[in-house]
């Protein structure tokens, strides 16, 4: 088997058009307020879960939701899926406070998100 486990999907991330109507559905839908609030992105936590709105897909371009994989060593989990058969299609990088990002496409085109806390 692999090396490095998961910790399991903890993290979605949804692209919205119109930051402001999304955010005032999530709201309501979550019963909670955001805890992060900017321009550029806005975050839930609910129940364990963080849900983000990414104003037009981010600079990732993302078009659909994009569920994120925490991982305890992100490098170490982009090489077993690459040698799986996976293809990075964002490399690892900060994105604040020390957490790592990246993401890699299925064999049909499926995108999965990692997540590294640091």
């Amino acid at each position: 088997m692999t090396s490095s486990s998961t910790q399991g999907i903890k993290t979605v991330l949804h692209p919205v058009s119109d930051l402001a109507k999304a955010k005032a559905v999530y709201a309501a839908l979550l019963g909670i307020q955001p805890q992060t609030d900017s321009p550029y992105y806005v975050g839930f936590d609910a129940e364990g879960q963080h849900i983000g709105l990414v104003p037009d897909g981010g600079p990732q371009g993302m078009t659909s939701p994009v569920a994120y994989w925490h991982v305890p060593d992100i490098e170490a989990k982009l090489t077993e899926l690459t040698a799986a058969g996976a293809t990075v299609q964002e490399p690892a990088h900060e994105v604040g406070a020390g957490r790592l990002v990246a993401t890699v496409t299925d064999p049909d085109g499926n995108v999965l998100g990692l997540l590294q806390d640091q």
